[in-house]
């Protein structure tokens, strides 16, 4: 289903969007929230330290998957809001066959950095082993993430939220059986878990590939459109590349905290890597909304419709507070039956303990990060990535530099850096906002 988000209601239009972009999100997660929960519950403690330790390196990968994902997204988004169809399929191909190459390249990176980049982040030596098996098993795995979100970015752009959310919300379930059978029957530990996500996210790469291309060719021209294109390949790379750098920033952020987070021993890291696992479920969330409002913003400005944008961006504010309230609730006075479910029975009280006050000390500032992600959403569906950039970085570079400041102070007063990085980021992004800058951003 094509969907145009420059005619309608806009409240009902662009709610109806987001529900399925936010369900796809949350099916998105279980494939991490299984791993780490499978790991902790079917293994052991230092199994999920593991996974979640290598989840900061993978999520390097997935930083240039979503890069991919914005660039299509964006550009497709304002071209099938100007109705340049011909263009528009010009646009995916690039996009394929110059994301192929990029993939490509991660992965030989990928398996040759393992041991370096595990060693980066000081990996504590009895869980370094299971580390690389799950890193390595999930290199072998980035084609389909990219191919998933250069997908997912081009159903988004034409409005189709709903069948990349039936894909992934099928392979989601999958996996969790998946990596249940591959622990608890063949006894594979980590490598089972991993083998898991690689095969589910194999079969809805696959089908979400295999339905874009039936769905482009549908789409009628009146001419042949190009395979590629040097002009649009710098549209791309324009959007994505910032996209690229700016989630890369934050990954490297992560990685930096997580070194940090790995001096304090097997227990902590596992309570830290439950608390972000479940803190993840809210920023994606909040990420969502965000996401259908840059396709919305992408599709009125390709339309010339901007008078829209204003009652489109208050409208997910609204949309916002029904996500965020229910999930401030829950993890700051309910936590410790969430941290639970990534631990067993053997689960010593420090880590449990740790991801509950992290959860407690966190949670009541979802609201602070969700308005400053929500508006992130304008300034990439305009095409102003570089504000967006200055926007995110300002986030990471005080919540870097707060956790070294905190870290001396001891671990509960370590949690303090993201609610100081994310009210600096919500106020970066807002005056972006109110000047209006973002407004002089052009990318067709």
């Amino acid at each position: 289903m094509v969907k145009d988000l420059t005619k309608g209601n806009i409240r009902k239009t662009l709610w109806l969007f987001t529900l399925p972009l936010l369900g796809s999100v949350i099916f998105q997660l279980l494939y991490n929230l299984a791993d780490c929960i499978v790991a902790g519950q079917f293994i052991g403690e230092d199994a999920l330290a593991a996974v979640g330790n290598a989840s900061e390196i993978t999520l390097i990968y997935t930083t240039f998957a979503f890069g991919c994902n914005v660039g299509c997204s964006v550009i497709t988004s304002q071209l099938f809001g100007a109705n340049k169809l011909k263009d528009l399929k010009t646009t995916v191909t690039t996009a394929f066959i110059a994301f192929s190459i990029l993939c490509l390249s991660l992965m030989i990176a990928g398996f040759a950095c393992a041991n370096l980049l595990l060693n980066a982040i000081n990996t504590p030596i009895d869980i370094f082993s299971k580390s690389k098996t799950y890193l390595l098993i999930y290199t072998a795995s980035i084609p389909f993430a990219f191919f998933y979100n250069v997908s997912n970015g081009v159903f988004s752009a034409l409005g189709d939220s709903k069948t990349p959310f039936i894909f992934l919300s099928c392979s989601s379930v999958a996996n969790i059986f998946t990596d249940i059978l591959f622990v608890t029957v063949f006894n594979w530990g980590v490598a089972g878990i991993a083998w898991a996500t690689f095969l589910c996210q194999g079969i809805s790469c696959i089908l979400a590939v295999s339905v874009l291309s039936r769905k482009l060719k549908k789409i009628k021209t009146d001419e042949k459109p190009p395979i590629f294109s040097k002009v649009f390949l710098y549209k791309l790379f324009k959007i994505a590349l910032p996209s690229v750098l700016q989630q890369l920033s934050i990954s490297i952020g992560n990685i930096i905290i997580q070194s940090i987070i790995n001096g304090y021993g097997e227990s902590i890291i596992a309570g830290y890597t439950a608390s972000i696992k479940i803190m993840n479920i809210a920023t994606s969330s909040f990420t969502a909304v965000g996401s259908a409002l840059s396709t919305f913003v992408a599709q009125n400005i390709g339309a010339n419709k901007r008078e829209r944008l204003k009652s489109g961006y208050f409208n997910a504010l609204i949309f916002l507070c029904f996500v965020c309230i229910p999930l401030t609730v829950a993890f700051t006075f309910f936590g410790r039956p969430f941290v639970k479910l990534f631990m067993n029975k053997f689960a010593t009280e420090t880590a449990v303990s740790t991801g509950v006050v992290m959860l407690k000390m966190i949670s009541p500032f979802y609201i602070v990060i969700g308005i400053k992600i929500i508006t992130d959403g304008i300034f990439r569906g305009s095409g102003a990535m570089a504000l967006f950039m200055v926007s995110t970085s300002s986030n990471l570079i005080v919540r870097v530099i707060m956790a070294y400041v905190l870290a001396p102070l001891g671990v509960p007063t370590l949690w303090w850096a993201w609610a100081i990085g994310w009210f600096v980021g919500m106020l970066t992004a807002l005056v972006i906002l109110i000047s209006k800058k973002w407004k002089n951003a052009k990318v067709l």
